[in-house]
């Protein structure tokens, strides 16, 4: 059983890539920095979960790790955040926090890249954070996965929230949930790995994508070039 899951961050992978693609074509046609941060974020899921499947079909890689690490724990869910809040907040703002954003992830996959590693926690087919010996630079990731929770999984809930009682968008309302679901479950499977259980954030990632997809297919069902949405306050999570 734990085998056969092992390999399940494959199918994430073209799931994801599959995804991102359908979003930047989306990006090209209508513009608007929150879809190419959500481009670009679902992108980056693809590629963490890339080296997921990498190490169960190749064996464990020094590079490879590190580079799982920082497209999970430190972007698995940030650029879709940062995208959420260009789409709800003012341009003003989403800049300057983009302007904060951004060094503090670059300080962060710094330390990854310099940390000294246990090798003898190495497991051959088995990814795991415990083998990071700079036990402070895994302090990175909960600030950076915390501000992905609010405004990811926050926007989506708010959008949700302001599309409730409409009768003409409900399928935005709908929507919203299976993003605000979706977007939580890798940060529950991600808190898994610091226990060991990397098995478990494999399953939630690939539910997770799948929700959000889901998400996304309902919140564009119903958008036409001829009703443009009015209200930035109005507008839905991807």
């Amino acid at each position: 059983m734990i085998e056969t899951i092992l390999y399940i961050p494959i199918v994430t992978t073209f799931i994801a890539l599959g995804f991102a693609w359908m979003v930047w074509r989306r990006y090209r046609q209508k513009g608007g920095a929150h879809l190419l941060w959500w481009a670009g974020g679902i992108f980056i899921y693809g590629a963490g979960t890339f080296t997921e499947g990498f190490v169960t079909l190749f064996g464990w890689n020094e590079t490879i790790f590190r580079a799982w690490y920082i497209s999970g724990a430190l972007l698995g869910g940030a650029p879709l955040a940062q995208g959420t809040v260009y789409l709800l907040l003012r341009r003003l703002t989403a800049h300057r926090l983009t302007l904060v954003l951004i060094p503090f992830i670059l300080i962060a996959a710094s330390m990854v890249i310099l940390t000294p590693l246990d090798y003898t926690l190495v497991e051959t087919h088995r990814l795991s954070s415990k083998i990071i010996e700079w036990r402070w630079a895994r302090l990175f990731s909960p600030f950076i996965n915390t501000y992905a929770f609010i405004f990811l999984v926050g926007g989506a809930i708010l959008s949700a929230y302001r599309f409730r009682k409409s009768l003409t968008a409900r399928h935005k309302f709908i929507g919203n949930i299976y993003i605000a679901v979706g977007a939580l479950l890798p940060g529950i499977g991600g808190a898994f790995t610091r226990f060991g259980y990397t098995e478990v954030l494999y399953v939630t990632e690939l539910i997770g994508i799948i929700l959000i997809y889901i998400g996304y297919r309902y919140n564009v069902s119903g958008q036409t070039a001829e009703a443009p949405i009015s209200s930035r306050t109005a507008r839905a999570v991807i």
